[in-house]
């Protein structure tokens, strides 16, 4: 089973979080062989660490409450107390390492799009639509993309996307123009700079 983690950072631990930036990787290192997509998230302007994204196979919701608070910033303070899990549905069935359709003065994006409450049977019909919209005008700029799950899979509450696009306008306008989006099942949508993680990203 694949989980989707979203950890937001508190103010002013910069810091902290530098300091721990080795532990945190040794932690990661356990779940390398499942690991599929990882990185920070940051302000638009690309000054400061908003975050930290993970997308990674796990055999339970037990192995995913343990990904979750046992690593060394949740652990530390360098998070808010709430981190977004869900499960996960990988679409396009790769890794981001394996994506390969990088422009050059394209930006990386994570995008949050947070379904309304009670929207999963609404969601059902359109969920073809959904993929022909992205594979349509967006295939060779999704590095991973997959609808967001409850931790017992039943229910849909949104949908998370990895995505290379020229400029945030450009992410916002895919976003306003997705079929869940037009028909009003999304309570809220975020866009955060984004950006390849792990020791080999530096």
């Amino acid at each position: 089973m694949d989980y989707f983690f979203y950890c937001r950072d508190r103010p002013g631990t910069w810091a902290l979080r530098s300091e721990l930036i080795e532990d945190h990787w040794a932690f990661m290192d356990r779940y390398a062989d499942t690991m599929i997509a990882r990185g920070p998230t940051f302000t638009a302007d690309g000054t400061a660490v908003t975050g930290s994204m993970h997308i990674v196979g796990l055999p339970d919701e037990a192995a995913a409450h343990e990904f979750a608070f046992e690593e060394p910033n949740y652990h530390a303070g360098v998070y808010e107390e709430e981190v977004l899990v869900r499960r996960w549905r990988n679409v396009l069935g790769r890794t981001m390492w394996e994506f390969t359709g990088a422009t050059a003065g394209h930006r990386r994006f994570l995008v949050i799009a947070h379904g309304k409450p009670g929207t999963t049977t609404a969601q059902a019909p359109l969920d073809a639509a959904h993929h022909r919209s992205l594979d349509r005008g967006y295939r060779e700029h999704l590095i991973a993309y997959g609808p967001l799950l409850s931790l017992d899979g039943g229910a849909w509450t949104g949908t998370a996307l990895l995505v290379e696009l020229r400029d945030r306008s450009a992410a916002e306008a895919m976003m306003a123009d997705e079929p869940y989006a037009r028909e009003g099942l999304y309570e809220s949508v975020e866009i955060h700079d984004w950006q390849f993680g792990g020791r080999s990203a530096g």
